[in-house]
């Protein structure tokens, strides 16, 4: 563990010391062979390879570029075209493509080659989302020729993404996404909705290809590597998981499941003993020193976060609650998984959601099976396509029952717990836990008691407080008076914003929306918050094309409960002024 820690610190600090230095420590580790050396030689390899990357992003001049380029990573649809990485000339860019050029890239996939002609930028502003994709710079994509389907490895790879996408093509919309979302951890094409169904129950990480489906994978290759000898099994085993992960875009979190399932395997094929926490801690020593960028990903930070929470806690959880086995071990992992993540989720997103627990065990009966059943079914569907909807009847059951459990959690209104409201259930819980182990009944239930109510409270504050008469929400603005809500939508409203800010809110209904622009995404974001909060009343300019929509006219009144506004309307536009009523008990605002 403190090898982990010093190279998570090196890579972190990034300083620039002279390989010779560097070579001399290392060969002392190597004679002495006392740890503390090995941690010392980790934390300087990792510092100065960290420096060394952070130099391969010196950002490039800006310039025109025609010829071929390899992409880094499967192209992602936006609202005005395609999104992709490229690799140009030994740079990663963030490359972007509209019109006919988008057009060209919908069919492709990482790994190809592209002909490529636009210009080269550097970065207007370097955020830590770039540095962790060794992001370089920008390239604005003006049009695509030919394409190549590069090396033999890439080619399987995508052969098997693209069996699996045709296999699930009669599938729903939203299904499919989640789908491949589960088996690949392709998050392209999933709804705002369903995302922040998902981000709101605490399910996220089912989206994320991890150890479960690592486990899968060994396990139905299990029986081909009994057949070979010791070491052959263990090279044959790396090959194949340093495939899958090529199969998964190399996500932080297969990178960190599949470093521990070939230590794993090495460990018993020398015949040593491979405790959780030494698997993980050599794991993140490994991946850190390959790539010291990972140690600024917040998705590598969570998934090591969450299998540290599971190797540490899960035994003793385990042990200590109370109840029948198959509750209280899924119940444990939940648990311990969230515990090691809740530091990260705080500090990142200012709450978790009290909900999670419950929907994490409710989401567990499904969640393997479709690891299991999704591949193999979604492999044989895409062989034979006629077969597609029979085979992937299990995968709609599946994947609606998660679904369904993300959308329900979401709907409950039982907030957030911020960083105090966190401490007080985890202490809470040690004290019961502790209490029932001492067979001190009255103080176990004055503590299970003092947890309940503090999981109570975030949602108790939603309903009985008063909330504020206005709030931002992503690009919008939202105003409550009364029981009745009024929420006005900007001109170019980011909807994953939006319901974010909506449920975070406590709101549970809408009465009035008010558009102020014809936006383009409209219709889809009145869909979505028709779906979560039911019907409600929409205000629109003309040009929205919004049907049953009303049209106001300019100068008229909008009265919503308490809350009054007056329009300025245009053929393209609304503008509205709200306050509270006079006589409403309050200033105008």
């Amino acid at each position: 563990m403190v090898l982990a820690g010093s190279a998570w610190v090196g890579a972190a600090l990034s300083l620039r010391i002279p390989w010779l230095f560097v070579a001399v420590l290392l060969l002392a580790a190597a004679l002495v062979r006392r740890p503390w050396v090995w941690c010392a030689a980790a934390l300087v390899l990792a510092g100065t390879l960290g420096a060394a990357a952070h130099a391969g992003l010196d950002p490039p001049e800006a310039a025109g570029y025609r010829g071929w380029a390899t992409l880094v990573s499967d192209p992602e649809p936006t609202v005005s075209g395609q999104r992709v990485e490229l690799r140009v000339e030994g740079r990663r860019l963030e490359a972007w493509a509209r019109g006919g050029a988008a057009g060209s890239l919908v069919e492709r996939l990482s790994g190809e080659r592209i002909e490529v002609a636009g210009r080269v930028e550097p970065f207007s502003r370097v955020g830590p989302w770039q540095v962790t994709r060794h992001l370089a710079g920008r390239f604005e994509i003006e049009s695509v020729g030919g394409w190549a389907p590069g090396h033999p490895a890439t080619r399987a790879a995508n052969a098997l993404r693209r069996t699996l996408a045709r296999g699930a093509a009669p599938l729903p919309d939203d299904t499919r996404a989640l789908f491949l979302g589960f088996v690949l951890g392709d998050d392209r094409g999933r709804s705002e909705l369903v995302t922040d169904d998902f981000r709101g129950a605490g399910l996220t990480h089912l989206l994320a290809v991890s150890g479960q489906n690592v486990a899968f994978v060994l396990a139905v290759a299990d029986p081909a590597l009994r057949r070979l000898p010791l070491r052959s099994r263990w090279v044959v085993t790396v090959v194949l998981l340093v495939f899958f992960a090529l199969l998964t875009r190399f996500e932080p979190s297969v990178l960190r499941a599949t470093a521990m399932a070939a230590l794993v395997t090495l460990a018993a094929t020398w015949g040593r003993e491979a405790s959780s926490v030494r698997v993980l801690a050599l794991a993140v020593a490994g991946l850190i020193l390959v790539d010291p960028l990972l140690v600024g990903s917040l998705g590598f930070r969570l998934s090591v976060a969450a299998s540290a929470g599971i190797a540490l806690l899960a035994p003793r959880l385990t042990r200590e609650l109370p109840g029948p086995r198959w509750l209280v071990l899924p119940l444990a992992v939940g648990l311990a998984a969230q515990i090691g993540v809740a530091p990260l989720l705080l500090a990142g997103f200012g709450g978790l959601p009290v909900v999670a627990p419950a929907a994490n065990l409710a989401a567990v009966p499904a969640a393997g099976p479709i690891s299991t059943w999704g591949m193999t079914a979604g492999l044989l569907a895409g062989v034979a396509p006629g077969l597609a909807e029979v085979l992937h009847a299990p995968t709609r059951l599946l994947v609606g029952w998660i679904a369904g459990v993300a959308r329900v959690s979401v709907a409950l209104p039982l907030g957030q717990l911020g960083p105090l409201g966190f401490v007080s259930v985890l202490t809470a819980g040690v004290g019961a836990l502790a209490a029932r182990r001492k067979g001190r009944p009255i103080l176990a239930r004055c503590a299970v008691t003092a947890l309940a109510v503090t999981l109570l409270a975030p949602g108790l504050a939603l309903r009985v407080g008063s909330p504020p008469l206005h709030r931002a929400v992503g690009d919008g603005a939202l105003w409550r008076s009364g029981g009745q809500v009024l929420l006005v939508l900007g001109g170019r409203t980011d909807e994953g914003d939006l319901l974010q800010g909506l449920r975070e809110a406590g709101v549970t209904h809408l009465d009035v929306v008010v558009c102020r622009s014809a936006a383009g995404t409209l219709h889809q974001t009145l869909a979505d918050l028709r779906a979560r909060f039911g019907g409600f009343v929409v205000v629109a300019p003309r040009e929205a094309g919004l049907a049953g929509a009303i049209e106001p006219e300019d100068g008229s009144e909008l009265r919503v409960g308490a809350l009054e506004g007056r329009l300025e309307v245009s053929t393209d536009a609304v503008d509205i002024d709200v306050r509270l009523a006079s006589g409403a008990g309050a200033d105008p605002v």
